[in-house]
Order: C-alpha cells, then sequence, then structure tokens
C-alpha cells in the first residue's frame, strides 16, 4: 500500500512538473521586476539599461550604506557606507534578470576593489544588490562563470549583496546622459569607460 502511495505521489507530481510552464513563461505580460546594480558612476550605468526592450526605467541612486536619505555630497565624500547605483524596472516577460546581468558585467571592471575606472572610493565599488533568492542565486552563478572562463588572472571584486534601501539620487543626476550629453561622453571618454 504504502509503495503504491509512493508511486502515485511521484507520478502526481512529474505531471504537475511537467504541466507547469516554463519560469520565463509564468510571467504575465504587465508584472515588471527591480534589479539593482553599482558599477562605478551612476551616470554611466542607466544608459545601458535604458536602451534595452523590456526595462521600462532606470534610477540613479545610492544603496548599500547606513545613511537614511544621503545626498549626493554626503555619499561622493565617501562616508555613508552607500554606493552610487542603478534601480532598473523591467517586464521579466520580455527580458530576464541573466540579461541584465550580461549587460552589468560589460559596463564593470570586475576585478577592481572599491573603484571603477577613473572613479575611487567605496562608494564608486561594483556590486549586484539581489531582491530575492532566485536573482542572487543567479547574480553568484554569472560571476563565478565569469570568475570560472579564464578571462581574468585575479578574482572578482564585484560583491553579491541583498538589497536594502534604495534612495534615489537628486534629479539632476537622473538620466544625465540626455540632460548633459556634451559632459557625459567628456566624462565617459576622460574615464576611460
Amino acid at each position: 500500500m504504502r509503495r503504491l502511495l509512493c508511486a502515485l505521489i511521484v507520478s502526481f507530481a512529474g505531471a504537475a512538473m511537467a504541466a507547469a510552464p516554463a519560469p520565463q513563461q509564468a510571467h504575465a505580460a504587465n508584472e515588471t521586476a527591480v534589479a539593482i546594480f553599482a558599477g562605478g558612476c551612476f551616470w554611466c550605468m542607466e544608459h545601458p539599461f535604458d536602451v534595452l526592450p523590456g526595462v521600462i526605467s532606470t534610477t540613479a541612486g545610492y544603496t548599500g550604506g547606513a545613511k537614511r536619505k544621503p545626498t549626493y555630497e554626503q555619499v561622493s565624500a565617501g562616508g555613508t557606507g552607500h554606493a552610487e547605483a542603478v534601480r532598473v524596472r523591467y517586464h521579466p516577460s520580455q527580458i530576464s534578470y541573466e540579461e541584465l546581468l550580461e549587460v552589468f558585467w560589460h559596463n564593470v571592471d570586475p576585478l577592481a576593489v572599491d573603484r571603477q575606472f577613473c572613479d575611487r572610493g567605496t562608494q564608486y565599488r561594483s556590486a549586484i544588490f539581489y531582491t530575492g533568492v532566485e536573482q542572487q542565486r543567479l547574480a553568484l552563478a554569472s560571476r563565478a562563470a565569469l570568475q570560472a572562463s579564464g578571462k581574468f588572472g585575479a578574482p572578482i571584486a564585484t560583491s553579491v549583496e541583498p538589497a536594502g534601501a534604495f534612495y534615489a539620487a537628486e534629479e539632476y543626476h537622473q538620466n544625465y546622459y540626455v540632460k548633459n550629453p556634451v559632459r557625459y561622453k567628456f566624462y565617459r571618454y576622460n574615464c576611460g569607460r
């Protein structure tokens, strides 16, 4: 009897798993998700995500520190523990978190410790701030794959951390590349990005 019951449970579970939609298909068309990445100056991190189909919006801001409602002056001085970051709101039915991770890795120096390109300090560190267990798993797997790729002769310095409070930066920082295209291009060029 026990063996029959186990066989029925296994059979039912297998049928249920076969009937379940694939993870990518499980997202409703209007469902949105959030990803948070720190990759040095947030001015340079908005544009690569903004151009992706499925990305709804990006917000430059501060996260990863202890100070509540920090200002740009406080964060850029380096005493808050926050990193300049970008919050990406996207449709998972149109673009996957894995695709966002690929864009992130192509826009940072993963070996740099407490800096990115010409910006120095912990506020310019590279980090992936995950918002759930699945994002954590995917971020750790992508970092491990990058390390195992053999492309780098040093350890990946980018951290994978739980997301905490995210504070939007001042309005003049939002979409800086659109509002100040000449200054933005000059900054990127001089920083070697």
